[in-house]
């Protein structure tokens, strides 16, 4: 085999070195684009056996450039943002990394839930602004007995699921995708999504950006949740409608949101969820820890290498055998 040709779309990581170390064993030569655009991203794949990317767009146009690929990594969970109808056809394989950050994502969604619950960031700004008001907080709800309704019941909401349960929160789910058996031996009642929106105390969304999930939560949603209901979005930004969670946050349709994805990152600086006080933002941050990055860069490198030297991938997405 010869020397691999290794391109990376785009990193968020301080350095590549987990992924190269994986690399060595086949003594491949890894090239970063200069920027996550197509010209550059080109420039560094086009003769590339092998493509990784982060967040970068991997379209049909980019794919018919790459001239040698074989495998394109995604360093991460959801493949949203590369063309797989595309890839398939062109007779590349793509992997991706579903089982990493499952404590990092519950934990911060669980963190979110919280937060908001006990208004803690709230509180904070208001004493840090000078202001000790035990009242401005009014109301408050126990959370124990409350339900917890999870739209997406895949690896990550099922190592949410004990954590919800040990704090006492009732536990229901939408999931078209998954049996009614699953459901019932994590211990979880599955719904439908009309019933999960007006069931449910708290939401938590761990589901795919896919066309039906799109602007999922839009007025036509807001207007059938609790009106003392919270809203976490640790998934994708597009599930959530900023303008229309603003207005029915406004409307008293819902008592607060926490959001660490969003359409737009970052948001626009006239964003209708900035400087809210029912609402918290994080800056994407739910899947980081160092633990986590390491295991993501080990796995993803570790499926690209297995298919450049014939191996089958751990983690793949897409299916060949039709081709």
């Amino acid at each position: 085999m010869n020397k691999p040709l290794i391109a990376v779309a785009d990193s968020v990581f301080p350095n590549l070195e987990p992924a190269k170390e994986v690399f060595s064993n086949l003594d491949a030569t890894i090239r970063l684009a200069t920027e996550p655009t197509k010209a550059a991203i080109l420039d560094v794949a086009r003769e590339a056996d092998a493509l990784m990317v982060t967040f970068a767009q991997i379209d049909r146009e980019i794919i018919d450039g790459l001239e040698r690929c074989r495998v394109i990594g995604r360093f991460g969970i959801g493949i949203d943002n590369i063309d797989i109808d595309a890839a398939t056809e062109a007779g590349i394989q793509v992997c991706y990394v579903p089982d990493y950050c499952l404590d990092e994502v519950s934990d911060h969604a669980l963190a979110l839930l919280l937060s908001l619950a006990r208004k803690v960031t709230y509180s904070n700004r208001m004493v840090n602004s000078g202001r000790w008001e035990g009242k401005a907080v009014a109301p408050l709800w126990r959370i124990r007995g409350r339900t917890l309704g999870l739209v997406g019941l895949g690896k990550i909401p099922q190592v949410l699921i004990p954590k919800a349960q040990a704090l006492g929160l009732k536990l229901i789910a939408y999931d078209p995708y998954v049996s009614a058996e699953l459901a019932a031996e994590l211990g979880v009642g599955l719904v439908t999504f009309e019933e999960l929106l007006q069931q449910s105390d708290c939401i938590s969304i761990h589901a795919p950006l896919t066309p039906e999930t799109d602007n999922l939560f839009n007025t036509e949603a807001f207007e059938k949740m609790k009106p003392q209901s919270l809203l976490i979005n640790t998934a994708r930004g597009p599930m959530v409608n900023p303008q229309d969670l603003a207005d029915a946050l406004d409307a008293g349709q819902l008592a607060g949101a926490a959001l660490d994805v969003l359409p737009s990152e970052p948001p626009m600086a006239d964003s209708p969820v900035l400087n809210r006080d029912d609402v918290i933002l994080t800056p994407h941050t739910a899947y980081y820890s160092e633990d986590a990055l390491l295991d993501l860069q080990t796995k993803a490198a570790r499926d690209v290498a297995s298919v450049l030297t014939g191996q089958a991938p751990v983690y793949p997405f897409n299916s060949l055998d039709d081709l």
